[in-house]
Parts: C-alpha cells; structure tokens; sequence
C-alpha cells in the first residue's frame, strides 16, 4: 500500500502567526503518527515562516519511537543551511525541490537534464550520509529518464497539474503521469508524488499507478481536519491509498 507522509507546514504555520507554541507542531507529529500515518514531512524555508530549523531537529528525535515511521525533509539544496540540517538530522528521505526562498509553495520540478551536474554532484553528498534521494520532478517523460542519470533513488512527481485538471477529465489529466510513472519504474526509479491532492483526487491518482510508493500531503490534509479531525482524516486518506 502506499505511504502517506503528512507535511506539517500548515501547523507551524497557524501557530507561527500567534506566537508561543499553540498549537504544538511536535505534538501534531507525535498524533499523526499515533493515528495511523506512515511518515512526516517538513519543508524548511530559509526565513523559516512555517516550519523551524528548531522544530526539524525536535520532530528527529520522536521518529524512531514509531516502527516503520519515516521523517522526510522538502527543500532547495542550493541553500547551504538546508544542507548542513539534513546531514545532521539524517532523516530516511530527504526530497530535493527548486523552490526560490521566496516562494509561497513549490510551483515546478528540476531541469534534470540541464541541472543533472549539479544533481549528481548533491545527490551523492547526500547518499553518501545514508540519506536516501527523491527529487521534485515534472511529468515530462524526458525529465523522468534524465532523473536516473543523477543519481536519485526516487522522483516525486509534482501533482498541480492533475489535480487542477482532474475534475474536468481525469483521465486526461492522469495520462502524463502513468507515462512518467512507467519510465521511472523502467529506470528502476522509485515513485514518490504530492501537491494539491486531497480526498477528491487522491484515489484515482493511486489506482492509476500501481507503483506509488508514498504521497506527501499537507494543505489539504490539515484543511479537512479543521472539520473531521485529525485522527479521523488520516484514516480517510488512508482509505484512499488502500487500492
């Protein structure tokens, strides 16, 4: 069955917006894992207006209570900071993504094939620290073959456009996605996917391809607890993922 790994960014983020420590993203952690998630996403910023350095390095340390709980930390490796935080946690994932620092969210995937020096050269550093690789990659059949030339273990393919498209043609929206799905499998690449998937879209994405591995899922996620609950939701998607 898929994973899924919850990114925890909104939390910090309403807590962020008042100060102190309510509510207590650690604790979101601690309960999401508790409730039944596989692992736990993060994506640092360098102006840190969500999740901080701090809360990366606290999350690390509850990881391990959880058998089979996976810490996954989103961020540019072009930024030295993001680097030296990842090598000192040692997370089981880390996933490389080419956001400007000023960003509001992650909008596109690496140029594998114009970026593939600089992609092998930091993948290795990474790897080399037994840190496994996803990058953020479009559905592009010829970034996803480039994306074995790097080095990375995984792609996490970068979901906007189909869930965007998914209420007018899903099946149309889905195409590109089982085309790249089927190259990087062919690659022996693994697949990673998430942004903009929610409870509307999320099952026909995992049935389409049946070599998903894990979905990273926050706004969404987090929106819909505001109404069922965390504990509730999770089971939701989960139920999703179950195909």
């Amino acid at each position: 069955m898929t994973k899924l790994s919850v990114n925890i960014n909104k939390i910090a983020t309403l807590r962020n917006s008042r100060g102190g420590n309510n509510p207590d993203v650690l604790q979101a952690a601690i309960d999401c894992l508790r409730f039944g998630a596989e692992g736990i996403t993060v994506h640092p910023r360098p102006d840190e207006r969500h999740i901080r350095y701090s809360d990366v390095r606290a999350i690390s340390g509850i990881i391990p209570k959880f058998a089979g709980a996976e810490f996954n930390i989103e961020g540019n490796p072009k930024e030295d900071k993001f680097v030296e935080l990842v090598l000192a946690v040692k997370p089981e994932q880390v996933t490389l993504v080419p956001d400007d620092p000023n960003q509001l969210t992650s909008n596109h995937g690496w140029d594998t094939v114009g970026e593939r020096e600089y992609l092998q050269q930091i993948i290795a550093v990474f790897k080399k620290a037994g840190i496994r690789v996803s990058i953020f990659v479009d559905p592009v059949e010829s970034i996803v073959a480039a994306a074995k030339l790097t080095g990375t273990d995984r792609i996490e393919l970068y979901t906007e456009d189909y869930a965007r498209n998914y209420a007018t043609n899903k099946e149309e929206a889905i195409a590109a996605y089982i085309k790249a799905a089927a190259i990087a499998a062919e690659n022996g690449l693994g697949i990673n996917a998430g942004h903009d998937l929610d409870r509307q879209n999320l099952k026909y994405f995992a049935q389409s391809l049946p070599g998903l591995l894990e979905v990273s899922i926050g706004h969404a996620l987090i929106s819909d607890a505001l109404y069922y609950g965390l504990e509730n939701v999770i089971q939701m998607y989960k139920r999703c993922l179950s195909v």
